[in-house]
């Protein structure tokens, strides 16, 4: 894990994303060195945020077990929730007729999911900062910005692009999250509690 990288590349992304996508055009890293430099830490700093905040903060009257299933629960959901998205993205894009292809996607999701995940590790620590997520909100920013780098679609496409990823994106974090918060708690009041 190249955690220079993965400090450099949150750092311009959020100070200067035209310039981000701009390096993220040209370079040569493929969408696996994403995945293992910059989308596995930030998942697992968010998994291992959430378990110390259960553990800490958010349910102290439960055992430890709960804790772990919570970071385990955050794990599977931001890592299945941008997988599932960029997928989709992809086959969106084939449908629309833009040249894209499943690495690309990858990044352009990954990328732009990366103020939520940032606004993730704050807030499932501390969960008094909730209120931060609204920061969340610059990663369709960043969406905008790299699809018209990466991509270039169409003008009368961008919008419709972007608000139909947004809306994958939102409606799988809901029901994947819906869904492992039921296994989660069955899983905990079957065999623990």
């Amino acid at each position: 894990m190249d955690l220079k990288f993965l400090w450099n590349r949150i750092r311009i992304l959020i100070l200067d994303p035209e310039k981000a996508w701009q390096i993220i055009g040209t370079e040569t890293r493929t969408a696996g060195f994403i995945r293992n430099h910059f989308f596995l830490p930030l998942v697992v700093l968010a998994a291992v945020s959430a378990f110390v905040g259960s553990l800490l903060f958010t349910n102290p009257g439960t055992s430890g077990i709960y804790s772990v299933l919570a970071g385990i629960k955050y794990l599977i959901l931001y890592a299945g929730v941008i997988y599932a998205t960029s997928f989709i993205f992809n086959k969106i894009t084939t449908i629309l007729n833009i040249r894209n292809d499943p690495g690309t996607s990858f990044m352009i999701i990954v990328f732009s999911a990366a103020p939520l995940m940032l606004c993730q590790i704050v807030s499932r620590l501390f969960e008094s900062f909730i209120f931060i997520n609204i920061l969340a909100l610059y990663g369709l920013y960043l969406f905008w910005l790299g699809t018209e780098r990466l991509l270039n679609p169409p003008e009368k496409m961008k919008t419709p692009l972007m608000l139909s990823v947004a809306l994958v994106f939102t409606g799988l974090l809901i029901i994947i999250d819906s869904l492992l918060t039921r296994l989660v708690d069955w899983i905990y009041f079957a065999f623990f509690a």
